[in-house]
This record gives structure tokens, C-alpha cells and sequence, in this order.
């Protein structure tokens, strides 16, 4: 039996698919980190704009308090005592602020989901230019089999052009720096 001269170029295409395989895994990996990342900030948003609205509800019924107590003083202002005008008053004082204190509240409650929005935005740039590696990673990997299979360099410069492309955004996707 004769052995068949190993040709060189053979061993760089195998030290290639495996760093296409590996930077593939860890696209992968990395990208799925960053896609429950904006799964784990979308849902935190959608919590504080729920609460948002909470306080929203909560302030908008003093401010119908503060009205309909400012309507019944106007009706009966002719009619009404010195101490129960004041006892109004501290109404309405009491009612202003709780609406300003809620308007407070959800300004702060606004500020964090707009905070976890951003956070979101950023996670899925991040996944999406991750799976947009391993795509390109996926098919050096492809070439580089029917390179090794059909014994042609030329699929094999293919193939590292494609992982070359991958690796760049696989670094990319940790950086953003296109």
C-alpha cells in the first residue's frame, strides 16, 4: 500500500476550520447572552411603565379630588365658614401634593425604563451582530469541509474569506466599532 504525500496546505485548512468552529461556538454563545440580556431589560421596561401607569392613575385621582373640592368651594363660597374654607384649603394643599409627589415618582420611574430601554437597544445590536458571525462563520466552516473533501485551494481561499468576514464581526460584536 502506498501513502499519499500529505499536502501542506491541508494542515492550515484544518487549523482554520477549527478556529472558524470555535469562533462560531462562542458567537453563539455570546450572541444568546446578549439576546436574554434585551429578553431580561424588555421585560424589566414593560415592568416600569406599568408602574408608570400606576402612578399616573394615582395622581390623576387627586388631581379629580383637588378639582371637585375646588368646585364645591366655588359653589358655596358665600355660604361657607372661616374654619371650613380652611378645612378645604388643607384639602386642596394635601391633594397638590400628592399630585406633585407622583408627578416626582414618575418622572424618576420614566427615567429608569428609558434607562433599561437603552439597555435593550444595545443587547439585541450586540446579538444581532453576533448572529450575523456565525452566519459567515457557518459557511467558511461549509467551504472549508468541501475544500478538505475535493482537495481545492481554491474553495479553501473562499472559505477563509468568509471566516475572515466572520471573525470580523464576531470581534465586532464585542466592540461595535462598525
Amino acid at each position: 500500500m502506498v501513502e499519499e504525500t500529505k499536502e501542506r496546505w491541508l494542515n492550515y485548512l484544518a487549523m482554520t476550520t477549527v478556529l472558524f468552529a470555535v469562533c462560531a461556538t462562542l458567537s453563539t454563545f455570546k450572541g444568546a447572552g446578549y439576546s436574554t440580556k434585551s429578553v431580561l431589560a424588555q421585560t424589566q421596561a414593560a415592568n416600569q411603565w406599568s408602574y408608570f401607569q400606576a402612578k399616573s392613575v394615582k395622581g390623576y385621582l387627586y388631581e379629580i379630588q383637588r378639582e371637585a373640592v375646588e368646585l364645591e368651594m366655588k359653589k358655596d363660597k358665600e355660604n361657607m365658614s372661616p374654619s371650613v374654607t380652611v378645612e378645604y384649603e388643607k384639602r386642596l394643599e394635601v391633594y397638590n401634593q400628592k399630585i406633585k409627589k407622583y408627578d416626582g415618582e414618575k418622572a424618576e420611574i420614566s427615567k429608569e425604563a428609558k434607562r433599561l430601554e437603552a439597555l435593550r437597544d444595545s443587547a439585541q445590536r450586540h446579538s444581532g451582530i453576533f448572529g450575523i458571525a456565525i452566519i459567515f462563520l457557518q459557511i467558511a466552516i461549509l467551504l472549508s469541509s468541501i475544500a478538505a473533501l475535493m482537495k481545492k485551494k481554491e474553495i479553501w481561499f473562499l472559505a477563509c474569506a468568509c471566516g475572515f468576514g466572520g471573525i470580523l464581526y464576531f470581534a465586532n460584536g464585542f466592540l461595535l466599532f462598525f
